[in-house]
């Protein structure tokens, strides 16, 4: 297969790798607005630089995989569309539900297939947890508690791009929930605080938030994240049942430390961030997008699913707003 990639920033070099070592992908095609960025990747790739992104898929590829800023996302995904190309998309599609539905009905008009980013769908903890929850091995589920706690904040000028933290981190948090459980999101109450560095006042988001979550059967969830979290990258999920609990997430490298004398001690190698974290995952992500490209497999994560992840977050961002509960029937989904 000969395949494009439109972005190679962090996660577009890693993934650039991750294709240039798969046995499915002959060549590689890459660009990004910096031009030495792109070619520094070509180069440790064995990929073919181009100028910009109609070059890319002007140049013959069998399908294309999206990661370069966000705010390109959406036309990215409609000119793909268009061309008939088969696409995979980090999140989020757009920040916001009319970038994100415009982009979805290009897609549905042209009958082409989108795949997004959703890689916690594709590690081996979620995927068990997502089986036993399934096939009845805690009994009735009616609690579930899922954490993302990043190591240290991004850069100042990252933050009011991101779209904020409900829609920029625990947006995983909502899709792999309701991955997991099989259920959707009836209303939450979500809130959050901005006590900790001065740079997310300046972009009016906030460093740390909690949500509760209330499940169409009756299960609670807890979904919290924070940017500041020093003892590394910690990202969680337990589910309890009325049978047995289980953790994703909780091994070797999680940066806890037990208070009980006899605990475990804490990790001498604490995972540092999500490229490392779910490196696995990102690589099983892709392998499954070039089967569904080939038509080899079904869409393991289309774009609608991002739209339910977003409207959950979306729904966060409104309670935190104005202080209330909140609806899922308060947000478009059409």
């Amino acid at each position: 297969m000969r395949i494009g990639l439109i972005g190679t920033g962090r996660i577009g070099s890693f993934h650039a790798g991750v294709l240039a070592r798969h046995p499915s992908v002959a060549s590689l095609v890459v660009t990004d607005p910096d031009a030495a960025r792109a070619s520094r990747v070509a180069e440790l790739t064995g990929a073919t630089p181009v100028a910009s992104a109609d070059d890319v898929l002007g140049a013959g590829v069998d399908a294309v995989v999206i990661t370069s800023a966000t705010s390109a996302h959406a036309d990215l995904i409609g000119r793909a569309a268009r061309a008939g190309l088969p696409a995979f998309c980090e999140k989020p599609i757009a920040l916001d539900l009319r970038g994100t539905l415009g982009a979805l009905r290009e897609v549905e008009r042209a009958g082409s297939v989108l795949q997004l980013g959703f890689m916690r769908r594709f590690d081996a903890g979620y995927t068990a947890a997502r089986a036993a929850v399934r096939a009845g091995a805690l009994g009735r589920l009616h609690t579930v508690r899922a954490t993302t706690s990043d190591p240290a904040p991004p850069p100042a000028a990252y933050l009011p791009l991101s779209g904020g933290l409900f829609r920029d981190c625990l947006v995983h948090d909502f899709d792999i929930l309701r991955w997991v459980t099989g259920r959707e999101v009836l209303g939450v109450y979500a809130t959050g605080s901005d006590a900790g560095p001065a740079i997310f006042r300046a972009a009016g988001d906030v460093d740390t938030a909690a949500a509760l979550l209330t499940l169409d059967d009756g299960t609670l969830a807890t979904a919290t994240a924070t940017r500041c979290n020093g003892a590394g990258y910690d990202v969680r999920m337990e589910l309890a049942g009325e049978r047995d609990q289980i953790s994703v997430g909780l091994d070797g490298r999680t940066p806890l430390t037990s208070a009980e004398p006899q605990g475990p001690p804490a990790p001498t190698e604490p995972w540092t961030g999500f490229l490392e974290r779910f490196a696995t995952a990102y690589e099983a992500e892709l392998d499954a997008f070039l089967r569904v490209a080939r038509g080899e497999l079904a869409n393991p994560c289309d774009g609608r699913e991002a739209l339910h992840a977003l409207r959950v977050a979306e729904a966060c961002e409104l309670s935190r707003a104005r202080q209330r509960p909140v609806r899922m029937t308060e947000i478009a989904d059409v």
